[in-house]
């Protein structure tokens, strides 16, 4: 049975597979298309970029320790059957450097588009077993974004030799190019 999350909770993941899976449908009637990215950042303890093959999005969509595999970009979101966009991930490859892999999703182009997350709906992050497809925790954003424009949905982190997985929701008015400023090394 799926553990539904809140913002800040945790839970154990225990697996070494998984897929992390996020959604979200546009509301209607809000004007040009969107276009909303998922991203991965491998971090390390100091909660900086490996490196930056270590940041995963749509034009980089393997890791260097082939650990997280990005899927694809969905353009258009409100995928009907399942998830808009899927990050896959072997946590047994990951490499040892890495203690946090954080989940960003931001709005392609959305000062050029006047577009915000009060504008979306039904946003979500999930965990699934890759063997089973079985979904393990769910965490749905149920704040009103009206303003934001990137939000960190959530970390699997590593704590004791086992991964964690951490509901965020952390919005900020940025794009993309801000969050990768903030986790990029020096």
């Amino acid at each position: 049975m799926a553990i539904s999350l809140q913002k800040g909770q945790k839970v154990n993941i225990g697996l070494s597979k998984i897929s992390v899976g996020l959604g979200w449908n546009p509301n209607e009637g809000t004007g040009n298309a969107f276009d909303l990215d998922a991203s991965a950042f491998m971090l390390n303890e100091g909660r900086k970029l490996v490196s930056d093959g270590h940041f995963i999005f749509y034009n980089n969509t393997d890791s260097p320790d082939q650990a997280v595999h990005y899927s694809g970009d969905d353009t258009t979101g409100g995928n009907s059957s399942g998830d808009d966009e899927t990050i896959l991930i072997d946590l047994e490859k990951v490499g040892a450097e890495v203690q946090e892999i954080l989940f960003v999703v931001t709005i392609h182009e959305a000062d050029a588009r006047k577009q915000n997350f009060g504008q979306v709906r039904a946003s979500y992050i999930r965990i699934v077993d890759q063997s089973t497809s079985a979904e393990i925790a769910k965490y749905e954003l149920d704040e009103d974004f009206s303003i934001e424009t990137g939000i960190e949905f959530g970390r699997l982190y590593r704590r004791d030799g086992q991964w964690k997985f951490e509901a965020s929701g952390v919005g900020q008015r940025e794009e993309l190019g801000f969050f990768l400023a903030k986790y990029q090394t020096a």
